[in-house]
């Protein structure tokens, strides 16, 4: 029998670009974790072939019974991902104490864990956006996500979890997990996120009800307006990021690593990408920014993707030009059809 790959959040938005391209690989005997709940989600499901879907609370019912100890890997991808979630105390249990459990049931069984991390960790970056593992414990994330995120990683580098070799000063065995910090991921698949969901999917809607991008002003004389940059990477090559270490022997190496491009490009610059794939003239204009994200507000962010590219990852990364003309071209224009 196939020794089963586990996707949580497989129904999200990276979790069903993930089971897609499992599938385009051949993939199928995929377990989903993942919470459909009563709104649109369930319909990132058409399409994609799995063996089975549970909830998260049902699959930690079934590890304590010992099911799927024969799996291959757990790419662990669910998770509140809302940067605005106010709810300390769900956070802590959805992103750092439910990871914990998976984390320690995957190493006692030899499985493969990839896990998501976040460059919300990053906070507003005057430490900059090295994964080193001395860096990250510098970091101050800048909301209760970031933060949430923050401590598994600690967690995980407090118990030496990412080492690929054998802690013989300590007698511990090498820990081999994998967490990716991603940066703005945008791609198909995203809707179900509400404001969650990528500024490209946020200013299509836009073109298509006024004409119009609205992007925030700036409020730092370093950056004028619509120049803030991001490292904004296509969901297709954070997938292929993910699935480079989630399909690795389970006594590969691991790390924290960054999941960007190691390019920074400003709203201009993606705000133009739409105008161009949706064949427009660009009219972008610029507002205020709500009171509640000043100071929590990134200018920039980049990706340092030294530490990616020595663990052997060599694909080049798409182009933003180029991911926002697939994604538009691809996914929403054919619905508009």
């Amino acid at each position: 029998m196939a020794r089963p790959i586990i996707v949580t959040g497989g129904a999200g938005f990276i979790g069903r670009n993930t089971v897609a391209e499992l599938n385009a690989r051949g993939e199928d005997e995929i377990i989903l974790v993942d919470e459909l709940g009563k709104d649109e989600k369930w319909k990132n499901l058409v399409g994609l072939r799995y063996e089975d879907i549970v909830s998260p609370e049902e699959f930690l019912g079934l590890i304590e019974g010992d099911a799927f100890c024969n799996a291959r890997s757990v790419i662990h991808l669910g998770a509140c991902s809302s940067t605005t979630e106010k709810d300390a105390g769900f956070l802590l249990r959805n992103n750092y104490q439910y990871t914990r459990v998976l984390c320690n049931w995957a190493m006692a069984n030899e499985i493969r864990f990839v896990y998501a991390s976040s460059a919300a960790t990053y906070g507003d970056g005057s430490h900059g956006y090295d994964d080193a593992d001395a860096a990250t414990g510098l970091l101050q994330p800048l909301n209760m996500y970031g933060y949430s995120k923050h401590m598994f990683d600690l967690w995980a580098l407090k118990h030496r979890l990412f080492q690929a070799v054998p802690d013989r000063a300590h007698d511990t065995a090498a820990g081999n997990i994998v967490g990716l910090k991603y940066f703005n991921v945008y791609g198909p698949y995203e809707d179900h996120k509400g404001d969650m969901r990528s500024v490209v999917s946020k200013s299509y809607r836009q073109i298509r009800e006024d004409g119009v991008v609205r992007l925030f002003k700036s409020y730092r004389p370093k950056y004028k307006d619509g120049e803030q940059m991001r490292d904004f990477i296509y969901v297709k090559d954070a997938v292929d990021v993910t699935l480079h270490f989630a399909l690795q022997p389970s006594d590969a190496p691991g790390g924290l690593f960054n999941c960007g491009t190691g390019r920074a490009r400003t709203w201009l610059d993606l705000a133009r990408a739409v105008f161009a794939a949706m064949g427009m003239p660009p009219r972008i204009e610029f507002v205020e920014m709500a009171a509640g994200l000043q100071g929590k507000y990134p200018y920039f962010t980049q990706a340092d993707d030294r530490k990616l590219r020595a663990a052997g990852y060599a694909r080049t990364f798409t182009s933003l030009e180029d991911g926002v003309r697939e994604y538009v071209t691809g996914y929403y224009l054919p619905q508009e059809k």
